[in-house]
């Protein structure tokens, strides 16, 4: 995949408690973090979305280059706009709980690329929940 070329990283420092799953329609990986933490961009790109979403919170996403979207949900607070470029490693959010879908904080964490979810820790160093 084009993917495995990019030179991708970790969105926060936190442990991997739900892993992707397509059978369970799981099109991510859920990482638990301490309360306040920045969620950061895991590869430079402009803002493709950022907005709320009652299900999966505030959500913020990023077109890559590639043809690949990183989307970032159950934020507490989103810190760009739409249209603007971020770096690899900018903070873009605020870990949060929100949205029905959310269970205290963590952020769900998808890669999309040429329109299928890919794992994200094919790609990306992460601690798993033993």
């Amino acid at each position: 995949s084009i993917t495995m070329k990019l030179d991708l990283s970790p969105p926060l420092n936190g442990v991997v408690v739900k892993e992707f799953s397509l059978v369970n329609e799981h099109f991510g990986i859920d990482i638990a973090g301490k309360a306040e933490e920045p969620i950061k961009a895991i590869y430079k790109g402009v803002v493709i979305l950022s907005e709320w979403n009652p299900k999966t919170g505030y959500v913020i996403a990023i077109q890559h280059p590639n043809n690949m979207i990183s989307f970032y949900k159950h934020n507490s607070l989103l810190l760009k706009k739409i249209g603007t470029f971020v770096n690899k490693g900018e903070a873009i959010a605020v870990i949060g709980s929100s949205g029905e879908y959310s269970s205290g904080p963590h952020l769900h964490l998808e890669i999309w690329q040429n329109g299928k979810p890919q794992n994200p820790m094919n790609f990306i160093e992460l601690n798993k929940l033993k």
